[in-house]
C-alpha cells in the first residue's frame, strides 16, 4: 500500500463535510485509543479571517441551537457527535441556548446537523 503524504491527506480532509470529518475523528480515536480534543482548538484560529468571505458568499451557514426541548440528554449527545466537544462543554452549550453549534458550514452539513438536532427534540435555526 502506498504511503500518503501529508498534503494528500489534507486534500482528502478538505473535501469532507464537517459531519464526515467528525465521524472520521471518532473512528480514528477508537482505532488508536486517543482523543483529538486539541484538533478543535487548532481549527478555531482560522475562523476570524472568514467573516469577510462569508459576506460575499452565501454558501456558509450557522446552525444555532435555540432550545433543548424536553430531551436535553439526547440533544447533548447529538451536539457532542456534531462538534467533538466533551460532555461538560456540550452540556454548557445546550444550557446556554441560544448558541451556535456549527459555524460557517456548507448547506448540506447545516441541514444534516439541523435534522439531527431536531430529531433529538431541539429547536434549531439555520442562518
Amino acid at each position: 500500500m502506498a504511503k500518503l503524504s501529508q498534503e494528500d491527506l489534507l486534500a482528502q480532509f478538505e473535501e469532507m463535510t464537517l459531519i464526515e470529518l467528525s465521524e472520521f475523528v471518532k473512528a480514528f480515536e477508537e482505532k488508536f485509543d486517543v482523543t483529538a480534543a486539541a484538533a478543535v482548538a487548532v481549527a478555531a484560529p482560522g475562523a476570524p479571517g472568514a467573516p469577510a468571505e462569508a459576506a460575499e458568499e452565501k454558501d456558509e451557514f450557522d446552525v444555532i441551537l435555540t432550545g433543548a426541548g424536553d430531551k436535553k440528554i439526547q440533544v447533548i449527545k447529538v451536539v457532542r457527535e456534531l462538534t467533538s466537544l466533551g460532555l461538560k462543554e456540550a452540556k454548557d452549550l445546550v444550557d446556554g441556548t441560544p448558541k451556535p453549534v456549527l459555524e460557517k458550514v456548507n448547506k448540506e452539513a447545516a441541514d444534516k446537523a439541523a435534522e439531527a438536532l431536531k430529531g433529538a427534540g431541539a429547536a434549531v435555526e439555520v442562518k
